[in-house]
């Protein structure tokens, strides 16, 4: 599958979706605390897509039964919310969501505290979320992918965080999982050469201890193998002729 060049008027609409999804985990972000369901942000953070006039992205994607991935601890992706599910006072939780705009998709994650964590959690998530700042530095025309994906893994290696290495980002646009993969370490390939009018979904995952991971009984729940902690942190990128544009970060969000 070759990789979708944006026309201006897609871009317009990709930007407005990611524009709408940032508000999205702005929202859910507020409501988390110790105490709440998952299946509860789930449900409120569906409500708000809908209410956007948007579809949700992952809702019966490939037979995922909910709207937000919703991963708790040792959970890396794919978490499934239910309202049997608790969080509770230093627990982290990664939300992983996406929408559908007039027939174009925005998908981003973001991985919080609840109420005081470990400094070695919050570590984690900080790491997380640089290692994806690391990495777009090299998005833009004329840079190659791995030239993403090498400086996602050694910021992250240097920092003594694990890599997935079973799970990559991907291209987006009237597709939620479009080409390229894209890897959060270096390849051994320069990759496809970047241009202007690409949309990318850049979403390292960590580890704080084995980067290896298992999948769950639930077919979807990917946990890593030692128990460790794990964080993810998403953005849906526009490859421009300049600095690339972070389409699902609200402007006061800090870069």
């Amino acid at each position: 599958m070759s990789v979708t060049i944006k026309s201006q008027r897609e871009i317009d609409l990709m930007r407005e979706a990611g524009r709408l999804l940032a508000i999205v985990h702005q929202k859910m972000g507020e409501i988390i605390k110790p105490g709440i369901s998952t299946g509860k942000i789930n449900d409120y953070g569906e409500k708000i897509i809908r209410d956007f006039g948007c579809i949700p992205s992952f809702l019966n994607y490939r037979g995922y039964p909910a709207s937000i991935c919703i991963s708790v601890n040792s959970e890396v992706v794919h978490g499934i919310p239910s309202d049997s599910i608790i969080l509770k006072e230093g627990d982290i939780v990664s939300l992983d969501a996406g929408l559908i705009y007039k027939g174009f998709h925005a998908d981003s994650a973001r991985t919080y505290g609840v109420g005081n964590i470990s400094e070695e959690a919050q570590n984690l998530i900080d790491i997380t979320r640089q290692s994806f700042f690391e990495g777009i530095k090299n998005a833009t025309d004329g840079k190659h992918l791995n030239d993403i994906c090498s400086s996602i893994g050694s910021y992250a290696m240097q920092n003594k965080c694990g890599v997935v290495k079973e799970l990559v980002g991907h291209g987006i646009g009237t597709e939620l999982h479009e080409a390229p993969q894209i890897p959060n370490y270096a390849m051994n390939r320069r990759g496809i050469k970047l241009q202007k009018g690409m949309t990318l979904a850049i979403e390292p995952m960590l580890t704080a201890g084995c980067p290896d991971v298992k999948w769950m009984s639930d077919g979807w729940t990917v946990r890593t193998k030692d128990n460790s902690l794990s964080a993810h942190y998403e953005n849906t990128v526009l490859i421009t002729d300049g600095e690339p544009e972070i389409l699902t970060l609200l402007s006061e969000e800090n870069q």
